[in-house]
C-alpha cells in the first residue's frame, strides 16, 4: 500500500487551481522546489503511476480528512457536538447553530480540498491518454481518476449545490474563471464518470494495489448519487449489482473499524492511511487525531464527539452504541482506560486507534483509514429504494441483514422489523441508517435529502430554503470578480 501514499515527486501541478477562478498566469509560473517540468513529466508509465499515487495520497490531506470535513459534513448533524474545550475552535459552533457565513475558513478549506482532488484527476485524464504504456493499465488509471473526480463532486454538490464544473485542466485565461453549473449538471457529470469507471475498474486488486477504486466502489457511489436524486430505480439497479460482487458484513461491528481490519469484507472504498516508519511527513493523516480521546492519555484533540441525542437513540442492548461511542471512564475493548473526568463525556470510537499503536513523533492514530463506502450502506440504500418502489419483501430482507449482524450473539434484542406499511418502514430504514452509520459523516445530509431538516435541526436554527446547502466561500466569489454567485440567504 505504500506506493500510493507517497507523494509523486514528479507531479508538477497542484496548480493552486483549487479553483483559482481568476488566477493570473504569473501566479502559475512559480516553479516549486523538487518538481519536474511538464515537458519532462507525463512521458512514461512510471509518471502515470506517480500521478495516480499522488491523487490517492491527497485524499488524506488535512483539508480532505480533518477539520474542514468535520465542519461541513458532520457538525450540523444531531449526532455530534463540537467537543474539545469550550473555547477551542469555537468557530465550529457556527456549524452547529447554522450561523456559519461565507467567510468561514473551514468552508473555504473544504472547497479547496475537493478541487485539489479534481485537479489531480483532471491532470491524469488530460495527460495519461498520450503516454505510451500498457493499454489496460492506462484504461484503469483513467477510470480511477474518474471515480475520484466523481467522489469529490459528490461531496461538493451535496454541500453547496451547483459549483463550477471542471472536466479539464485550464489552458487559457478564459478557462479559469467559470460560473457555477447547476446541481443537476453536477449530478449528471458524476453519473457519467461513475458509469464509465464501473465498466473498466476491476472487482478486486492484488495486495500491492489494495485501496484503489474498484467496480464495487463506482457502483456503490453511483447508487448513492441516485439516492440523493431520488432515482429509486437506479438505486435499486446499482445496489443489486454491488450485492452480487461478493461483499459481506464484517461479523464484529466494533472490530470492523480497527486498524488491523482495514479493507475487510465489508469495505468498498477506504481512504488509505499509514504510519510509515522514519517518514512522519508522509504519515500525515489527522483523521483520528482530531477526533481522538482528549488529554494526556489519549493524545487526541477531542473534536466531533457523539451527542447525548445519539447515545439515547439506540435501542436497548444494541451493541453498536458501545462500538460507536467511547464513554468517559470506560475501558475500551482494546484495554485503554479512558479517564473518568475531562472535557468531553464521549468520543468517536469509529476513528479510535488503540493508544499502544501511537508512535512518538507521528500524528496520533495516523494509520487509521477513513471508510467512505461500506456494504451495510449499500444494503440500507437497497432497502430504501425497494420500499419507495413498493417492494416490501426485499426491502425488509435487506434491512434485516443489517439488523441481524447487530443482533448476533443476543437474540433477545433488536427484533425484526415486520411492518408492511410504507411510511412505517421508511421511518425504520431512516432510523437504521442513523444508528448503523453514526459518526460516518452521512447523517446531516441524510436528514436534508429526506426532507426532515426543519423537524430535526430546526431547534438549532436550521431554516428551509437556506440551510439545505452551505454558503459558497466568499474568497472564491471575490477571486471570480462576481462570476460565482452566492447561495440564497447568505
Amino acid at each position: 500500500m505504500e506506493k500510493y501514499l507517497k507523494t509523486a515527486v514528479g507531479l508538477f501541478l497542484l496548480i493552486a487551481l483549487v479553483t483559482v477562478q481568476s488566477c493570473k498566469k504569473s501566479f502559475l509560473d512559480v516553479t516549486a522546489k523538487g518538481t519536474v517540468a511538464a515537458t519532462q513529466f507525463w512521458v512514461t508509465q512510471a509518471d502515470a503511476t506517480s500521478a495516480v499515487s499522488a491523487m490517492y495520497a491527497n485524499l488524506h490531506e488535512w483539508k480532505n480528512i480533518a477539520f474542514a470535513p468535520i465542519a461541513v459534513e458532520s457538525m450540523g448533524s444531531d449526532d455530534v457536538n463540537k467537543g474539545s474545550s469550550p473555547t477551542d475552535a469555537s468557530f465550529m459552533n457556527d456549524f452547529q447553530n447554522f450561523t456559519a457565513n461565507s467567510g468561514e475558513g473551514q468552508i473555504a478549506d473544504f472547497w479547496a480540498g475537493q478541487y485539489q482532488n479534481i485537479n489531480f484527476a483532471n491532470q491524469i485524464l488530460d495527460n495519461v491518454p498520450a503516454i505510451n504504456m500498457d493499454v489496460a493499465l492506462r484504461a484503469r488509471y483513467l477510470a480511477e481518476a474518474k471515480f475520484i473526480r466523481a467522489y469529490s463532486y459528490f461531496r461538493l454538490v451535496r454541500a453547496f449545490g451547483g459549483v463550477p464544473l471542471r472536466l479539464h485542466v485550464p489552458n487559457t485565461a478564459g478557462e479559469y474563471n467559470i460560473p457555477r453549473s447547476t446541481a443537476a449538471q453536477i449530478w449528471a457529470a458524476i453519473e457519467t464518470d461513475l458509469t464509465d469507471a464501473a465498466v473498466v475498474l476491476p472487482q478486486t486488486y492484488s495486495a500491492a494495489d489494495i485501496g484503489h477504486a474498484t467496480k464495487g466502489a463506482a457502483l456503490a457511489l453511483h447508487a448513492k448519487a441516485a439516492l440523493y436524486q431520488k432515482k429509486w430505480a437506479d438505486v435499486l439497479t446499482y445496489t443489486n449489482q454491488v450485492m452480487q460482487l461478493g461483499y459481506s458484513l464484517f461479523p464484529n461491528y466494533e472490530q470492523m473499524f480497527r486498524t488491523n481490519n482495514k479493507n475487510n469484507s465489508e469495505s468498498i472504498f477506504e481512504i488509505q492511511c499509514m504510519l510509515i516508519p522514519n517518514n512522519s511527513n508522509a504519515s500525515n493523516s489527522q483523521y483520528s487525531q482530531v477526533q481522538g480521546v482528549r488529554g494526556s492519555t489519549g493524545g487526541g484533540w477531542g473534536f466531533n464527539v457523539p451527542s447525548a441525542d445519539l447515545a439515547a437513540a439506540y435501542e436497548a442492548g444494541d451493541p453498536r452504541r458501545d462500538a460507536t461511542i467511547i464513554f468517559r471512564g470506560e475501558t475500551t475493548p482494546e484495554g485503554d482506560l479512558i479517564p473518568a473526568n475531562g472535557d468531553n463525556p464521549m468520543y468517536n470510537q469509529k476513528s479510535y486507534v488503540p493508544f499502544s499503536l501511537y508512535v512518538s513523533g507521528f500524528n496520533e492514530g495516523c494509520q487509521q483509514n477513513k471508510i467512505v463506502l461500506r456494504y451495510a450502506d449499500v444494503l440500507l440504500m437497497n432497502a430504501e429504494a425497494n420500499n419507495e418502489l413498493g417492494n416490501t419483501a426485499p426491502a425488509l430482507a435487506s434491512l434485516e441483514l443489517v439488523r441481524a449482524r447487530a443482533r448476533a450473539g443476543n437474540n433477545a434484542i433488536l427484533p425484526k422489523v415486520t411492518t408492511t406499511d410504507q411510511t412505517a418502514l421508511r421511518n425504520a430504514i431512516y432510523f437504521e441508517r442513523r444508528v448503523e452509520l453514526a459518526m460516518e459523516f452521512d447523517r446531516y445530509f441524510d436528514v436534508i435529502r429526506q426532507g426532515r431538516g426543519t423537524a430535526v435541526f430546526g431547534s438549532r436554527g436550521w431554516k428551509a430554503g437556506k440551510n439545505e446547502v452551505w454558503p459558497i466561500p466568499q474568497n472564491e466569489i471575490d477571486l471570480s470578480v462576481g462570476v460565482l454567485t452566492q447561495n440564497p440567504g447568505y
